[in-house]
């Protein structure tokens, strides 16, 4: 079940958590970041594609795709044998923004994000169902889990995909990881 809990920005001891979806989905907006809710249309074997995932999707991927303009899709799907696991889990750790708005699309799996906004951390539990899309230009990061498990549909509005740009802040470190987070649940 997802869950959301918010931090001050400068201690991640004080955190209040809500597993209510319309709630997490209030606060949130109220930040700028949508927050949804959908069916998952169907499961996926461990060998099936990106082009698999995209196709049993299109309908919801083509209404966002005119809905925002967004000019490329893609699935990112991790596993615990994936081999490069932990050199990809360290791309997203580290608090970084995008020129575009994140829009991610959970097929299968969770992950947390973390949004730093203002004065708070705002810390996303994403699973299966869910679709979160975090504004432009807002600091985030991103965790998997020392084993990962998820599929993800990612969408962009530009031709380039997913491109960040470091804020060079150590504040992810100071908040729960993936991990620690669900022991906290």
């Amino acid at each position: 079940m997802s869950a959301l809990t918010i931090y001050p920005a400068a201690s991640a001891q004080d955190g209040t958590t809500t597993r209510d979806f319309a709630a997490i989905a209030e606060e949130l907006a109220a930040i700028g970041v949508q927050f949804e809710r959908w069916q998952a249309e169907c499961e996926f074997g461990a060998d099936a594609d990106a082009q698999d995932v995209l196709n049993a999707y299109q309908a919801s991927v083509d209404r966002l795709k005119k809905q925002y303009g967004f000019q490329s899709a893609d699935v990112i799907s991790l596993n615990a044998d994936h081999p490069n696991k932990e050199q990809l889990r360290q791309k997203f750790l580290s608090e970084h923004t995008h020129s575009d708005f994140e829009v991610r699309f959970f097929v299968e799996g969770r992950g947390l994000f973390n949004l730093h906004v203002g004065n708070k951390v705002y810390a996303v539990l994403c699973e299966q169902g869910d679709l979160i899309s975090v504004p432009a230009n807002t600091k985030h990061w991103f965790d998997m889990g020392a084993n990962p498990a998820f599929k993800c549909i990612r969408l962009f509005t530009t031709e380039d995909g997913w491109v960040a740009e470091y804020t060079g802040d150590k504040i992810a470190d100071s908040f729960p990881n993936f991990d620690q987070y669900l022991a906290t649940l």
